[in-house]
């Protein structure tokens, strides 16, 4: 059963409290698999007509009032500060924005830590700052579908005069959803609260709809400030998309160094993740792969941290328990539930083997768009950038950094492997995904979209 078979099957509209009309599919719609799908940066030359092009591209969005039907393909829209800019919002919107969208992620870099080989500077042109006015993503279940989405997006923009295509990038997984090192994605993603799925196994609750959609209330009770007037913030959402290039073959070569034979390999590999490559939780399996728990979104995600404090069978440090402790007991005091996020992240390039090597990296062939959706996304990036993934503070292992996405820089990092009767070091990491752009973007709801291309501040009198 796919994910989104599953979410129907649990789907009850009787306890629906959001206004999934007005909000975007793509924050509820989980991704089709297998997936195929186009991201494509856009920049606007003229307000009027890329206000033009939102008005009509609104009519192909999907609302969250279908968010489980079937479809074949569906589109989102997201927009930058300096595409509000672009399209004439009035000076009184654009400073009710936080700061950090408003500045942008590239000049975010020191609070991201992107630093190095992940700084601005070697950034992809698509992502240069005030580049990327509008990212419009476009999920489909196949080829086929996504031509004919494709082509529908394409046709609105060749009519639009004033805006230019800056990048597409396509992507897509087969039916195992796994990311650049064979590894199955997005598995863990929170309960929204009135969304009319319940809490599934392994959560304790469904989470205030507030974490995720501007206007409800969040998980202290009041709503997250949102972008005034109420017609603009309200049901949107804020977007963090991240593009990394990944080195599968530096990932293949510091696992083959540090373990002997194919079973010891595959455990180690699966100790950096928190999970075996089929999607397994180690807690669940913690000796070896189980294809058919990972592949069981009924238990796949059933699991908390309470009989494994010490880390023995997945590691404190592993990434997935990195970036959802759960229950875990850390040493510096977190709120979890407020930085948990929607992930719809997207892999592109060759599927994973086991022999590629160090010396097939770099060619920009391989990577993922790290993407999530939370309506304090840029409060809850730059705390795990700076807390939990280039630190180790809160899990008492000083500078130790995240193994997969963490930034090593010149010196290469550690991976502490909890182990009876004494813990193992494992030295020689090296960064395996390298940021090569991204940029903060607000995903506003249809109504908000059809506000902006009709310039409704102006009846407003804004």
């Amino acid at each position: 059963m796919t994910v989104i078979e599953r979410l129907k099957t649990l789907f009850n509209p009787e306890p629906v409290t959001l206004q999934l009309d007005d909000i975007q599919a793509l924050i509820l719609r989980s991704r089709p698999e297998p997936y195929v799908g186009l991201h494509a940066m856009l920049h606007i030359d003229d307000a009027a007509g890329g206000r033009a092009l939102l008005g009509r591209l609104s009519a192909h969005i999907p609302s969250a009032a279908g968010w489980t039907e079937d479809r074949d393909a569906w589109i989102g829209v997201a927009l930058s500060h300096a595409g509000l800019v672009a399209l004439g919002l009035p000076d009184a919107s654009l400073k009710s924005f936080p700061l950090p969208f408003q500045q942008g992620m590239a000049a975010r870099a020191a609070q991201l830590r992107d630093t190095g080989s992940n700084a601005p500077e070697h950034w992809d042109a698509a992502f240069k700052p005030g580049t990327c006015h509008v990212a419009l993503t476009i999920y489909a279940r196949d080829d086929a579908a996504l031509a004919l989405a494709v082509a529908r997006a394409m046709a609105e923009l060749d009519a639009a005069q004033g805006v230019t295509l800056v990048a597409t990038h396509r992507f897509g997984a087969d039916a195992d959803a796994k990311n650049p090192f064979g590894f199955r994605d997005s598995i863990s993603q929170p309960a929204v609260a009135g969304s009319g799925v319940p809490a599934l196994p392994g959560q304790e609750r469904a989470i205030a709809a507030g974490e995720f959609i501007l206007g409800e209330p969040s998980e202290t009770g009041a709503p997250v400030a949102m972008p005034e007037p109420a017609v603009l913030g309200r049901n949107g959402s804020f977007v963090v998309l991240r593009k990394y290039e990944s080195d599968v073959g530096a990932f293949n070569d510091f696992v083959r160094a540090n373990a002997d034979g194919e079973a010891a390999q595959e455990k180690l590999a699966a100790k950096l993740v928190g999970r075996w490559r089929s999607g397994a939780p180690l807690v669940l399996a913690p000796e070896h792969d189980d294809p058919a728990l990972g592949a069981d979104p009924q238990r796949n995600n059933g699991f908390d941290y309470a009989a494994d404090p010490k880390g023995l069978m997945c590691p404190h440090a592993a990434h997935a328990r990195r970036l959802n402790p759960r229950d875990s007991q850390l040493t510096i005091l977190t709120d979890v539930n407020i930085h948990r996020i929607i992930r719809r992240s997207s892999t592109f390039g060759p599927k994973w083997t086991p022999d590629v090597t160090a010396a097939d990296d770099g060619r920009g062939d391989r990577g993922i768009f790290f993407i999530f959706i939370s309506a304090r996304a840029y409060d809850t990036i730059e705390f795990l950038q700076q807390e939990w993934i280039n630190r180790g503070n809160f899990i008492d292992l000083g500078t130790e950094r995240d193994a997969m996405v963490g930034l090593h820089g010149d010196e290469p990092g550690s991976f502490t492997l909890p182990q009876q009767p004494a813990r193992r070091r494992v030295q020689g990491l090296t960064t395996f995904n390298h940021l090569k752009g991204g940029e903060y973007l607000f995903m506003p709801s249809l109504s908000a979209l059809r506000w902006i291309a009709d310039a409704g501040w102006r009846e407003s009198g804004g």
